[in-house]
């Protein structure tokens, strides 16, 4: 059991060096400065939402719509620049609105009952149909210089975006580890008839961890905006899937109340380092698609079979005892 123990402890880890190790040796540019820069940027998107992520799996839910919070944040913020509004003034507007649809969705879970999995596939697919009305289905430039320097723009020798990615991973890990409210957002997610009888708000607790994801979702937007310089009404699109694979390939279990945030810091240079290694060798798009939708499958199976492995520990320390 041991050994089973530590690969399922260190296996990302393996992993990660494994393909660290496969890319190095089969491209030229995977170990170059440039690249590894880029892949810093594109997994700064993927970090900072799959914070967000890890406060509703570990709640014991699951939000299919962050990539469309994405990207309608996005379009919202690159419309009002490209009309003459504030940079400063449509970044606010915008990470309004992620926290007012993260209520939202709160709002209709703890009132209606319908499970968040539903909601948020209906949200997702309401919030793109958004961004192309929006759009017109056109990409929104005119893009103000000076904004371009949060999704491009360095700090000494580190990517603004990875700075910002960072801090929130510190905030994501003083609030879920160091705080009360971190504690029932475990506890809520291990058993929340449980948590609701000790005195627990669950409904306060769902309220607040889609606020957070919605706000986190906001942000990756406003910094793949800046990125890109262009609002893309299909911005967005896909991202929940690496997002969900990333907290899941980290330790966090899709049945929640369990994982550590730290362990998602892995599971999100994982999915990064894939997905740039697959780019530079030139492998079609929708065998990556096969290839990530494997990824995930495989992780949510060793989820289940460890957490199989862990209840037939438990049945035996009982017996014996």
């Amino acid at each position: 059991m041991k050994i089973k123990e530590q690969i399922s402890k260190f296996g990302i880890w393996f992993a990660l060096i494994a393909l660290v190790i496969i890319f190095s040796l089969t491209t030229e540019t995977f170990l170059t400065q440039t690249n590894l820069f880029n892949i810093a940027r594109q997994v700064s998107i993927i970090g900072i939402c799959s914070v967000g992520m890890t406060f509703v799996i570990l709640m014991g839910a699951m939000d299919l719509s962050i990539g469309a919070i994405i990207g309608i944040s996005a379009v919202v913020s690159a419309t009002m620049m490209s009309n003459g509004i504030q940079p400063v003034l449509a970044v606010i507007t915008s990470l309004i609105l992620g926290v007012a649809i993260g209520l939202f969705i709160a709002l209709i879970v703890n009132k209606i009952g319908i499970l968040p999995i539903i909601v948020t596939l209906a949200m997702m697919t309401a919030l793109r149909g958004a961004c192309f009305i929006i759009t017109g289905g056109m990409p929104v430039y005119g893009i103000p210089k000076s904004f371009l320097f949060l999704g491009q723009g360095y700090v000494g020798f580190f990517p603004v975006p990875v700075i910002i990615m960072i801090i929130v991973f510190i905030i994501g890990y003083v609030i879920l580890e160091k705080t009360v409210i971190g504690r029932v957002v475990y506890g809520t997610g291990g058993n929340e008839d449980a948590s609701r009888l000790s005195g627990v708000s669950v409904k306060k607790v769902k309220y607040f961890v889609f606020a957070i994801q919605g706000f986190l979702g906001s942000l990756a937007g406003i910094i793949l905006l800046s990125r890109v310089n262009s609002g893309q009404p299909s911005a967005g699109t896909g991202y929940e899937m690496d997002i969900i694979t990333a907290c899941v390939l980290g330790g966090i279990r899709v049945t929640g109340g369990e994982g550590k945030i730290l362990g998602v810091i892995i599971g999100v240079l994982t999915i990064g380092v894939l997905s740039n290694g697959m780019v530079l060798l030139g492998v079609n798009e929708f065998w990556q698609m096969i290839v990530k939708g494997a990824v995930l499958l495989i992780a949510v199976t060793a989820d289940k079979i460890s957490k199989k492995t862990s209840n037939k520990m438990s049945e035996g320390s009982v017996k014996t005892a």
